[in-house]
């Protein structure tokens, strides 16, 4: 990889990180927008809940960008840049110019996202089997004994 790519894709980074940090200055901090909500409408407080929800899982995702593009950044300090952090081949020109942050070539980016499937997933099946309702049931249910004769 040439100078000069190298040097581009910097800018490129640093710049990108100078806005996210900015956008996170910027950023309002969730707060009610009522002092009491005993005569709200059940559905504005859901409403308030769920802008500040948005608003903070935004921040996170801008986050997590930032930190991304540092670990670029040192990449390209310590001269590993542009080589696969897993088997150490060299990432295509083409996928650096579409995401100047990837540490990975597109194969191991692929293993990354599967490493990151909920652990519950692990546990729980798409369709429930007829037997997880008897062992549910076991914990309590609102039944009464002479509803289940």
């Amino acid at each position: 990889m040439n100078q000069q790519f190298m040097e581009k894709l910097k800018q490129q980074l640093e710049q990108e990180l100078q806005e996210i940090e900015q956008q996170l200055e910027e950023s309002e901090r969730p707060e009610a927008t009522e002092l009491s909500n005993y005569d709200n409408h059940p559905a504005d407080n859901a409403s308030d809940l769920t802008d500040q929800l948005t608003e903070m899982a935004i921040d996170e995702h801008r986050g997590d960008n930032a930190e991304e593009i540092k670990r670029a950044l040192q990449a390209m300090q310590d001269g590993t840049y542009g080589k696969c952090a897993v088997c150490g081949e060299e990432i295509p020109q083409g996928r650096l110019e579409a995401m100047p942050k990837a540490l990975t070539c597109v194969e191991h980016a692929e293993q990354k996202e599967e490493e990151l499937r909920p652990v519950e997933e692990e546990v729980l099946s798409a369709s429930p089997k007829s037997d997880d309702f008897v062992e549910v049931e076991e914990f309590g249910s609102s039944d009464t004994p002479s509803d289940k004769n």
